[in-house]
């Protein structure tokens, strides 16, 4: 009985998951955003390097947005450049749970 109950639940939770949505923008850092002249550390690139080293995450800065990406050694890949990331953004949190990541042709 018990097994039954759990498969039924398992299966209306991924009949309610959310599906994967596309995010277009850049990978920045949660600590600066879409701004990083304040660093004063000299390209996007560097500064964004550098706040990793200091702890904080990468990140999708959408123009309006930025969002903590689950998968920082894939948007290691991409630092200061335009992608398209594939995933599930949880409202709540602000995090999209990164399925893929691709450079912007």
């Amino acid at each position: 009985m018990k097994k039954t109950i759990a498969t039924i639940l398992a299966s209306a939770a991924l009949m309610w998951a959310a599906a994967d949505q596309t995010f277009t923008g850049t990978i920045t850092d949660s600590m600066c955003g879409a701004d990083h002249k304040a660093m004063n550390m000299g390209t996007d690139a560097k500064c964004v390097t550098e706040c990793v080293k200091m702890g904080s995450k990468y990140a999708l800065y959408d123009g309006k947005n930025t969002y903590a990406l689950s998968d920082q050694k894939a948007a290691s890949w991409y630092v200061a450049k335009k992608v398209t990331v594939t995933g599930t953004l949880n409202e709540r949190t602000r995090i999209i749970r990164v399925t893929s990541i691709a450079a912007v042709k």
